[in-house]
């Protein structure tokens, strides 16, 4: 079957997160990301090289369009397209608003950029940490930027857009963690192997609506304390510190 202008119409209306929605779909570039996601979301729309097609062989996509370099390049969204893209289904939304009182997860307060979005995902699944609920105003995990920076861990990783305050306020008595330029210092705080840990927008950092909701501020201390450095770290490598060390406790803990 031939890519039809149609067809290129369609795949690249994907970047437009209501066409997204709409369709409730996604879409995914490359060898490593394609084959990662594949088996964990139905595939609407398999395009690919013959090279990938003859070492792929039984994929079960919904439909299959064999292209060359030139086409597959037309119809991509990268800069250097990688002999195949996939469109696969959006999960369907299941929220359990008890899961951080058993495990831990992570919330994400309008963090707008979906490469930073894409790269928290990754850092929840290194870290094992299975649920991300996001403010409305979060970007979207399924834009095609966000989901290659997941570099396949949305796979493992279910977000969740929900209400964040009121969220929060179905927790009780639940830990609700949020890092904060003057909170304590995050290695002498008592931290649980369960709870919620808000990491905020880029510039503006937690809103004071869910600030007031959270109950350990945390902070991030520089080394050595008193040279001069940058005002922050960027979210996600923040998130990264944050996790990390709820991770390295844990693993105290059981040992």
């Amino acid at each position: 079957m031939a890519l039809s202008k149609a067809k290129l119409k369609y795949i690249h209306s994907l970047e437009v997160k209501k066409i997204r929605k709409a369709e409730g779909v996604f879409l995914a570039e490359g060898p490593k990301l394609v084959g990662d996601l594949w088996g964990h979301f139905p595939c609407t729309l398999l395009v690919a090289t013959r090279e990938w097609l003859d070492k792929h062989p039984g994929n079960n996509a919904d439909e299959v369009i064999c292209v060359d370099e030139e086409e597959l390049s037309s119809a991509s969204l990268l800069r250097t397209p990688q002999q195949v893209l996939a469109v696969y289904r959006q999960p369907k939304e299941c929220i359990d608003a008890n899961l951080p009182m058993h495990a831990l997860c992570l919330a994400l307060d309008n963090v707008q950029d979906p490469g930073n979005l894409g790269t928290i995902i990754r850092l929840a699944d290194w870290f094992g940490i299975e649920h991300l609920f996001c403010s409305a105003g979060t970007a979207d995990a399924y834009s095609p930027k966000a989901i290659q920076a997941t570099m396949g861990g949305i796979a493992r990783v279910q977000v969740h857009y929900v209400d964040l305050p009121n969220f929060i306020r179905q927790l009780e008595d639940c830990p609700i963690y949020g890092t904060f330029l003057d909170g304590n210092p995050l290695y002498d705080e008592p931290l649980s192997q369960h709870g919620l840990i808000v990491m905020g927008n880029e510039g503006q950092g937690i809103s004071p609506e869910i600030e007031s909701l959270v109950t350990s501020k945390l902070y991030i201390p520089n080394y050595p304390p008193l040279r001069p450095t940058s005002e922050s770290l960027n979210v996600a490598i923040a998130t990264a510190v944050v996790c990390a060390e709820f991770r390295r406790r844990a693993s105290l803990q059981l040992g």
